[in-house]
């Protein structure tokens, strides 16, 4: 097929298929990490390796799909949060809401920290750039003086990082002390 011509639509197994690889990929990489193995993706979702590798070349493409299909819910709430009347608690919602979306995947919270998956270039320049989003929210938030102006974006995905790698029960006050950290008053 020429590059740059469609693909033709799934059959509907093949869509059944590729949903259940997505829904068992998204259980696995939430429970267990990016470490996951292919194989053991394809067993949770009752079909072969084969079917995944149709589906998905490498695992890097089945984890941006699968990232792809659940971040909706966090642009969504960028595009709310950006016309916020108050950009400083804006900006902490959103923080905190990738904390709490990494603690429920580990997926998520390993490709946030750069571990086996970089998320940056998968979504640069996409709709679905969370940290662009993140970027965008913190420098409304410093026009507004609501946060350190010398704190630029690695900073907070750095602070996303250690919130999410501390305990569950701290992580509550790692927020608060990311959040009195980074205000200006």
């Amino acid at each position: 097929m020429a590059e740059g011509t469609p693909s033709p639509p799934l059959r509907a197994d093949a869509r059944r298929n590729r949903a259940k690889v997505l829904q068992a990929a998204f259980e696995l990489f939430a429970t267990e990490g990016l470490t996951v193995p292919v194989q053991q993706i394809a067993r949770h979702a009752g079909v072969g390796g084969g079917t995944v590798s149709r589906h998905f070349p490498t695992k890097d493409a089945l984890f941006e799909a699968v990232f792809l299909s659940r971040v909706q819910r966090m642009i969504d709430l960028a595009h709310t949060l950006a016309d916020a009347d108050d950009p400083g608690e804006a900006f902490f919602t959103y923080f905190a809401e990738l904390v709490a979306e990494g603690t429920a995947n580990k997926g998520l919270a390993e490709a946030l920290a750069g571990a086996g998956y970089d998320l940056d270039a998968a979504s640069a320049g996409t709709e679905y750039n969370v940290m662009g989003h993140m970027n965008e929210l913190l420098i409304r938030a410093q026009q507004a003086d609501a946060i350190r102006a010398d704190v630029d974006i690695d900073d907070i995905k750095a602070l996303i990082t250690g919130c999410l790698a501390s305990k569950p029960d701290a992580r509550d006050r790692m927020i608060s002390i990311a959040r009195a950290g980074l205000g200006t008053s």
